[in-house]
């Protein structure tokens, strides 16, 4: 599953999966040196100098900033232009690839500047192109580290407006309604194995050449690059989600290169984690936290009246699936459509109150409130086109990045155990994942994430009760990266916590970003505000 914020009219794997996918990282300075050393082996170090080579190209040519092209959105002051990369680093100078970079100034004095901050949100396949945007909307939380830093977005590698990588029409892509995620037959698994094995050959059709290279790695190396073309001598670095793992593996590929780096929300970098296992810890931490929203909405039955208990508020639900799975609402909203609606309240709090209003207006007899909300919008053939090319970052990016099981028969013991217990997103996101079952490229090993040679302390940032990215994962990395400091927001559940109004986390975000400065240990917030009925 996606690790950053759910599109909401996207479901999964064109016409298998029944997900919404987010969601589950020196101009005339001469490039330092990579690290070759954190690889495995000769690859690695044909890997790490052609990445160095890479950027000292990136370092000479810069960046010609220029107004963004109109259909990206993004106004003035806004600028927008390319960093050249090779597509595969043990290659610098074979075929090359776009990505696209934008930023904003800083809104501080001359003196004041700190250089630049990029930022991941995720995904894998979500795009950093809004993150300036911060500034211009003059968003208070970062308000301060603006004064200081350049606010530098990017697109990934396959992602957008960087050269994209595809696996199906779109349109054809988010067409509804979907199979519903959960098997009630043999004969149902094996229409889901199907149509699995058939978007994987879908990628390889449209995107082959891509795909072996489709790497967080070669992401991270990107980034270095990056980093290069932007004249910076080192990286600060804001990854949420995903990009925890984007910031873990830069963090073990270029210890020397990082100045500041916050991760938001982490990916549990362990090696036996990345990423089937990782996928499975996120069903029960998802119905967890389904269950911790289904408590708020019970606790606020006079304003939503769909139960005054968790059970009955479940009921409500089940009843509402039984029916979409029956008939589809309108004809389009069935039950993967419907969880691909209802997750982001697991997800995120922002949307506790908006997905319980359109539930209760349902259960009040408003049927086209829930089909405006869940079912695919056909004329917004960008959004589309956005999601499947989201949808196929994310699983090119997984399944390339480690070797996922590739047996059926493991696959469907797992998810038959887990979904006793843990119902409510379980298969759902088996289908989404089962292309790399058979992925038609190699599968690498994913990298030993650990500290390296120069690595300053990386701030670290969780909720308790996230469900897309588990607490362990937090810990995990913490343990991983020696100095780090770890604040762990208590009886909290919201994804990306650096963006939500907690003065307790904020200003220690700040602080580091600003002054460098940490806790000498680690801290406990209180939560961020419940949300409002």
């Amino acid at each position: 599953m996606r690790g950053t914020r759910p599109k909401r009219r996207m479901a999964a794997l064109g016409s298998a999966g029944a997900l919404v996918t987010a969601t589950l990282i020196a101009g005339a300075v001469a490039a330092p040196t990579a690290n070759a050393s954190a690889g495995s082996g000769p690859g690695q170090d044909r890997e790490a100098r052609g990445t160095a080579i890479a950027a000292e190209r990136a370092a000479k040519a810069g960046i010609d900033w220029q107004d963004c092209p109109a259909d990206w959105n993004l106004a003035k002051p806004i600028q927008c232009g390319y960093v050249t990369v090779p597509l595969d680093y043990a290659k610098p100078y074979g075929k090359q690839i776009k990505l696209a970079v934008d930023r904003i100034g800083n809104t501080g004095t001359k003196a004041e500047r700190q250089g630049a901050l990029i930022y991941n949100p995720g995904g894998p396949g979500g795009s950093g192109l809004r993150f300036p945007a911060r500034v211009t909307s003059k968003n208070p939380i970062w308000a301060n580290a603006a004064k200081a830093y350049d606010f530098v977005g990017f697109d990934p590698r396959g992602v957008g407006k960087s050269t994209p990588i595809s696996c199906v029409d779109p349109q054809e892509f988010v067409k509804a309604p979907k199979m519903d995620p959960v098997p009630d037959s043999e004969a149902d698994k094996l229409a889901q194995r199907k149509l699995a094995r058939e978007y994987a050959e879908g990628c390889h059709e449209r995107s082959g050449w891509m795909l072996p290279h489709m790497t967080t790695p070669n992401t991270a190396r990107d980034l270095d690059v990056i980093r290069a073309a932007l004249g910076e001598k080192k990286l600060n670095f804001l990854g949420v989600s995903y990009g925890t793992y984007l910031g873990a593996v830069y963090g073990t590929l270029f210890p020397g290169h990082v100045r500041r780096m916050v991760v938001d929300s982490v990916v549990n970098p362990s090696r036996e984690k990345i990423w089937y296992q990782a996928n499975l810890d996120q069903d029960v931490a998802f119905e967890g936290r389904w269950k911790d929203w289904q408590d708020w909405v019970a606790k606020n039955d006079a304003t939503y009246h769909l139960g005054d208990t968790r059970a009955e508020v479940q009921e409500q639900w089940l009843k509402l699936r039984a029916t979409a799975k029956k008939s589809p609402l309108g004809g389009v909203v069935g039950p993967a459509e419907l969880i691909s609606f209802f997750q982001s309240a697991p997800y995120y709090d922002s949307q506790w109150a908006p997905v319980a209003a359109v539930f209760s207006k349902y259960v009040a007899g408003d049927t086209q409130a829930l089909v405006d909300a869940a079912a695919p919008d056909l004329s917004d053939t960008a959004g589309n086109a956005a999601s499947e090319n989201g949808n196929a970052v994310y699983t090119a990016v997984e399944c390339a990045d480690a070797k996922w099981p590739t047996s059926w028969q493991r696959w469907d013991r797992d998810n038959t155990r887990l979904h006793r217990d843990h119902p409510f997103m379980t298969w759902a996101n088996a289908w989404m994942n089962l292309p790399c079952a058979t992925w038609p490229v190699k599968q690498q090993t994913p990298l030993n994430v650990k500290t390296g040679k120069g690595l300053p302390p990386v701030l670290i940032v969780q909720s308790e009760r996230d469900a897309a990215t588990p607490y362990e994962g937090a810990v995990e990395l913490h343990q991983r990266f020696k100095g780090s400091r770890l604040i762990t927001e208590k009886d909290a559940g919201s994804h990306g916590v650096t963006g939500l109004t907690n003065p307790c986390i904020n200003t220690r975000v700040d602080s580091y970003l600003l002054t460098g400065e940490l806790d000498r240990a680690d801290v406990t917030c209180a939560p961020h505000a419940t949300p409002k009925p």
